[in-house]
């Protein structure tokens, strides 16, 4: 079971991730779990590091609310181990850039200057932030390669302040820190040391169990009383964990589903432009059928009383005609075309079965595709000139069969 604190933080970025509307933080919504992942990883590696939400304020002006880590990150120089207070903003576009870094020191520190990675304004620049790499690199990484690099060179330093109520005993030694560091003349001032976590003392919890106070024993029914609660407590707590990992379970599970329904809805929408096009193309195809069931209709009734003269005397060559001169010369071209086509499947059956001599036929073969080339060069460049013609004619009758 995770402590308390770590299931506090799970819940808090649960719900403060999951928000919609003017509240919501401006993260993209691809990258949230992973932020939130981050952000559990680097409490369980720090616990040192609270992580919170408060309004950042741009350059420009812009204030935003956005997630930071606030505390402390462990450093070793000189063998001894110090805690260096930190603000660890994740900006908006988090986790594809790096998180701005600064150094946060107290009333009682400075920092130093010049300094490798910490300007003076304290803003931090290692070369893990530099070289920050979506989406391999991370806030535990980060927080390792700050303690390695400040324990190279300390970014602050305690500041020494006169002491306007000098102490008339030398012995006593209120500061440990400040009395090694005025002790060792010669050397340079000593990195700045903040609480350490955990090193602060709290008073007892009156939730304990029973024990002696100024050497005078708990009465039973004290006793019974503190012991009643701790277990009232312990319970409520094991039954807000099951709550708390049954609400988690199911907010994966409708982050999950709202994913699924992510994709459906671009498979829909994809879909319903697909429909629509394909109307465009039955509509522009109805208006075509349309426009030939009329030319259709006037050729019939022209032609109509014609074919009553003709019964009996019908010349099939003579049955269609050529509406204009691009029809006639079009139907020429393929009539001839499809001719020379018939004589060279008729030389090729003629020189299989030795009719006539191979160079014979090699000569034939070269004029009559000759003359079928530029049959069928004619034949496009008069269906090119139909098809303009049929474009301005469609152009023309259009507003009448407007659908």
């Amino acid at each position: 079971m995770l402590p308390a604190n770590s299931q506090l933080t799970q819940q808090f970025l649960s719900s403060v991730l999951s928000q919609r509307g003017p509240s919501a933080l401006p993260y993209s919504e691809d990258v949230k779990w992973l932020i939130r992942q981050h952000l559990l990883a680097l409490y369980e590696a720090y616990p040192s590091l609270n992580i919170k939400t408060n309004t950042f304020t741009h350059n420009d002006g812009r204030s935003v609310n956005l997630l930071h880590a606030d505390g402390t990150v462990p450093m070793i120089y000189n063998g001894v181990t110090y805690n260096i207070p930190i603000l660890m903003w994740l900006m908006e576009s988090y986790p594809r850039h790096a998180p701005l870094v600064l150094v946060s020191p107290t009333p009682d520190m400075i920092i130093k200057r010049p300094h490798p990675f910490v300007n003076p304004s304290g803003v931090v620049s290692i070369p893990y932030l530099q070289n920050w790499v979506y989406p391999s690199s991370n806030l535990v990484e980060l927080a390792r390669n700050l303690s390695h690099f400040f324990g190279r060179d300390p970014p602050l330093y305690s500041q020494r302040r006169p002491n306007p109520n000098p102490n008339p005993n030398p012995n006593p030694n209120p500061n440990p820190n400040a009395a090694i560091s005025n002790a060792t003349p010669g050397v340079g001032p000593r990195p700045a040391i903040p609480p350490r976590m955990g090193s602060a003392v709290y008073p007892p919890s009156p939730y304990s169990s029973g024990g002696s106070v100024g050497g005078r024993m708990d009465e039973p029914s004290e006793v019974y009383r503190k012991n009643a609660i701790n277990k009232l407590v312990e319970t409520v707590h094991n039954d807000i964990m099951g709550i708390r990992k049954t609400r988690e379970a199911e907010m994966d599970g409708l982050i999950s589903a709202q994913g699924v329904l992510r994709q459906r809805k671009e498979q829909l929408t994809k879909g319903l432009k697909e429909m629509q096009d394909e109307k465009e193309g039955l509509e522009q195809q109805l208006q075509m059928v349309l426009m030939n069931s009329d030319v259709m209709e006037v050729w019939l009734r022209d032609n109509e009383g014609k074919l009553g003269k003709l019964r009996g005397n019908v010349i099939v060559d003579e049955v269609f005609e050529p509406c204009d001169g691009l029809s006639k010369q079009m139907l020429d071209c393929t009539v001839s075309d499809l001719a020379i086509e018939d004589a060279i499947y008729a030389l090729d059956k003629a020189v299989q079965e030795g009719a006539i001599p191979f160079d014979q036929y090699l000569r034939n073969v070269r004029l009559l595709s000759r003359e079928q080339f530029f049959q069928r060069a004619t034949g496009s460049k008069v269906r090119a000139a139909q098809m303009q013609a049929q474009v301005a004619s469609m152009a023309s009758r259009a507003s009448q069969y407007a659908v």
